[in-house]
């Protein structure tokens, strides 16, 4: 059977503005570090892959000077360790206080692939221990165990490069020609496409006026496609289309 595979960020819950946000910003304030970015700032943010690496754009020559941070690789990769930790756990207590519900479909569309009997899995440049997180509270966890979760520093390349995505398909042990991948973002559809798979976006707060050239469907969420919710049957659909 075929194979659905879920950005988390944005897909499963939309957690950046409700949630990565202001664990960045929590962080920053518990740790001493002079920055508090704003919704405006952040939303050029989501646009790099990863935590730790939106926290490295911040150790510019300037503000590493300014306060007497570590100027050498290792110590600066030490120094990152050190923050991206303490914002996964404020991340994840968000999560856990329920601050993060599911976006519209999720919670129908898994169930409905799992009696399918689709494969699932989730492949995100987030935090692992974050991504479980979410998955959990989004769709229970009887069905989050059947999740295959790929995540964080799992390959070398994050999103848009497509190497979350072929590791993927070799874990899933299927093909581009019967996986599905939902995602919500430009970066992430071009991570997908690079991979070869086809693609429903959900647009979530921060990827409006996102490119989305080359995604299958694109939708305000999975309950609201242009002929009603996106189903299994949609799915099926795409990839008999593409094919």
């Amino acid at each position: 059977m075929p194979a659905l595979i879920f950005d988390c960020d944005g897909v499963l819950a939309d957690t950046e503005r409700a949630g990565h946000l202001p664990a960045f910003n929590r962080t920053f304030a518990e740790l001493g570090v002079p920055v508090q970015w704003s919704d405006d700032e952040y939303r050029e943010l989501v646009r790099i892959g990863g935590g730790k690496e939106r926290m490295r754009s911040l150790l510019t020559p300037e503000f590493v000077a300014a306060n007497g941070y570590p100027t050498d690789e290792e110590g600066q990769a030490a120094l990152l360790k050190e923050w991206h930790a303490h914002k996964t756990a404020a991340y994840t207590a968000l999560v856990d206080a329920g601050e993060l519900p599911a976006r519209p479909g999720i919670p129908r569309l898994v169930a409905e692939a799992y009696v399918a009997g689709w494969q699932l899995a989730v492949a995100s440049t987030s935090a692992e221990p974050s991504v479980r997180a979410v998955l959990v509270h989004a769709v229970g966890d009887d069905l989050a165990r059947h999740f295959t979760v790929l995540a964080g520093d799992i390959v070398p390349r994050k999103k848009p490069a497509p190497d979350i995505y072929l590791l993927a398909l070799e874990r899933l042990r299927r093909t581009t020609a019967d996986a599905v991948v939902v995602e919500d973002s430009g970066g992430g559809l071009a991570a997908a496409l690079a991979a070869g798979l086809r693609t429903v976006v959900t647009v979530s707060a921060y990827t409006a006026d996102d490119d989305f050239t080359g995604a299958a469907l694109v939708v305000p969420d999975l309950d609201h496609g242009p002929g009603g919710p996106v189903t299994v049957a949609t799915l099926a659909r795409l990839l008999k289309e593409d094919a």
